[in-house]
């Protein structure tokens, strides 16, 4: 049962709070492929333009990817240079896994061609479970 201040829109559960909205939906599955690239200094910014001008753009053509999130780790790596997490929002599993198969070895190799041993990537399938958004105009 729903609280006095919930309300349905078709299979969308909306339930307010004093500071956050929270936003469930039976239908939606969302997936996200993330990849955490570590990045050596001598190469850092002919890769950082690399991803935002090229690979992002490349990976969200494929059509298999709605949104794409760069992120900086916020931690000093013992192996020294910076450390990005690139998180590529996909609506499956089976997307995920169509991508790998039509697309992750044309893109893994460009960047293997372009940046060599300068870099260390390591990837990690999620499922989204629970997604909260505040109200607070604090955020």
């Amino acid at each position: 049962m729903l609280e006095k201040n919930s309300e349905i829109y078709e299979e969308t559960t909306l339930i307010k709070a004093p500071q956050i909205i929270i936003i469930l939906n039976k239908n939606t599955k969302m997936y996200i492929y993330n990849v955490t690239t570590n990045v050596d200094e001598s190469i850092h910014d002919e890769w950082l333009n690399w991803m935002k001008s090229k690979h992002i753009p490349d990976m969200l053509a494929t059509g298999k990817f709605t949104v794409a999130k760069m992120n900086l780790v916020l931690i000093d790596e013992e192996m020294g240079g910076s450390t990005y997490a690139v998180q590529y929002s996909t609506d499956s599993i089976e997307t995920l896994h169509k991508y790998y198969k039509e697309d992750a070895p044309k893109l893994r190799d460009e960047a293997m061609n372009l940046f060599k041993d300068k870099i260390v990537a390591f990837r990690t399938e999620l499922k989204v479970i629970n997604e909260q958004f505040s109200t607070s105009i604090n955020n």
